[in-house]
């Protein structure tokens, strides 16, 4: 099977996709979490019930407890009978047998104009001393963002680096013939559809800032290249030059896109400008596809077929000689390389399907991060901490996994199926 065949169904990229399809899915795309596995240390929390949440429309404290036990850095222990708020003094006597060593609680009013103030704060449990406070004003619309800028907080006041529960997810769903765009929550939650066709829209691909969407549609009957903006819903053509125009990837200054176009011969990667004028031509022979950035702009990883099977390359974001990156294996594919710059994810094919992978660069150390079968399309969040794939687990599934495999949560999309997730960097 070689790279221009078998990419089609895992990859969704390149413009060999005359066969593409996507299966069946819901078009509200609710979710509901599944955390499984345990990791090596994680930090036990007490989440008491926010004062005033059972009026709204949100209940803060319970997405709390789920973004914290997604991340795999900490133990949310059941909290349901503590009666506390932001204002309260604890009785550590009575909550030290618990075992946690951390306890927030907080409280959500309704204001005369409608908004909410969400006001919580973190205690050590282990030393019984304040750690730090948390307030947020809201409208009823923004509850579940203010419960997940909660969560960053006490990730980062926990951990010292940045939480990415504010952050956003994209992915594609066909459901009746149409195919959607959707963005959702970084759990899934709040799905709403960016846009819907009838004909495929694959590999969208968050811009650095989070406010535009790059993606392939071929409502043309052909692959053509688009640039999104999420808040005006307005849209303009990047690349639609002859032949196809495919897997589109965000320069990290966000002035360019580096895509896979085929107006030249072959599948080849070629910068565009998002100002227009002519694309700059980076390879040439054989296939080249999926381009991913290093965070410093320097670098580009692609998979190519130069060597007679797919494997990931790197070369310098100007074009030039490559590098081969890949040697474990002989089929890997679907590069992501973390925000800080220190790992490489992506999709090696073994004797019992597709599965992610993860490699240190400065090592070259590869580990299996996944069990299944059908593994698609890995995305780093913004701290560098977790990764979101497409798999086939009872149906396809989006999952998120810790870079030590060690903990999971499946986003079970209800009566349907989602693929070609990519994650957005976080939100203000």
């Amino acid at each position: 099977m070689n790279l221009s065949t078998s990419l089609v169904r895992h990859l969704g990229s390149l413009l060999t996709l005359l066969g593409f399809s996507l299966v069946a899915s819901s078009a509200l795309a609710q979710f509901r979490v599944e955390v499984t596995g345990v990791g090596l240390t994680q930090l036990p929390v007490l989440v008491a019930p926010f004062k005033g949440e059972a009026q709204a429309s949100q209940k803060l404290s319970q997405i709390v407890q789920a973004d914290l036990a997604r991340s795999g850095q900490f133990k949310p222990l059941p909290a349901a009978s503590l009666a506390l708020d932001e204002m309260s003094r604890p009785d550590w006597a009575v909550l030290r047998p618990l075992s946690a060593e951390a306890l927030v609680a907080g409280s959500v009013t309704r204001l005369a104009n409608g908004r909410y103030d969400v006001r919580a704060r973190l205690w050590d449990a282990v030393k019984g001393q304040e750690k730090s406070d948390f307030k947020d004003n809201v409208t009823a619309a923004d509850l579940r963002l203010s419960a997940h800028r909660v969560s960053d907080w006490v990730y980062q006041q926990l951990t010292g680096t940045p939480g990415v529960f504010t952050s956003r997810i994209s992915y594609v769903t066909k459901s009746s013939g149409r195919y959607s765009l959707w963005i959702a929550d970084s759990d899934g939650e709040g799905a709403r559809s960016a846009l819907s066709s009838p004909e495929p829209i694959i590999s969208p691909s968050w811009s650095p800032n989070g406010a535009q969407l790059a993606y392939v549609s071929f409502e043309s009957r052909k692959p053509v290249v688009y640039v999104h903006e999420l808040a005006t819903g307005q849209r303009r053509v990047v690349a639609n030059f002859k032949g196809s125009n495919s897997a589109p990837a965000w320069a990290p200054d966000g002035r360019s896109i580096v895509a896979t176009l085929s107006r030249d011969g072959g599948s080849q990667l070629y910068r565009v400008s998002l100002q227009g004028g002519e694309p700059q031509r980076l390879t040439s022979g054989n296939i080249n596809t999926e381009p991913a950035f290093s965070p410093d702009g320097n670098t580009l990883y692609f998979v190519s077929d130069r060597g007679g099977n797919p494997q990931i390359y790197k070369m310098p974001a100007q074009g030039g000689p490559a590098d081969r990156v890949t040697f474990s294996g002989n089929y890997n594919i679907s590069p992501a390389i973390s925000p800080d710059g220190r790992w490489l994810a992506y999709v090696s094919r073994l004797p019992g399907g597709f599965r992610l992978h993860l490699m240190e660069l400065a090592t070259g150390q590869v580990t299996a991060l996944t069990d299944t079968n059908a593994d698609e399309r890995p995305s780093f969040a913004a701290n560098s901490r977790l990764l979101v794939y497409a798999t086939q687990q009872g149906g396809e599934a989006l999952m998120t996994t810790t870079l030590d495999g060690r903990i999971k949560a499946r986003l079970a999309g209800q009566g349907g199926d989602i693929r070609e997730p990519h994650w957005g960097p976080v939100r203000p």
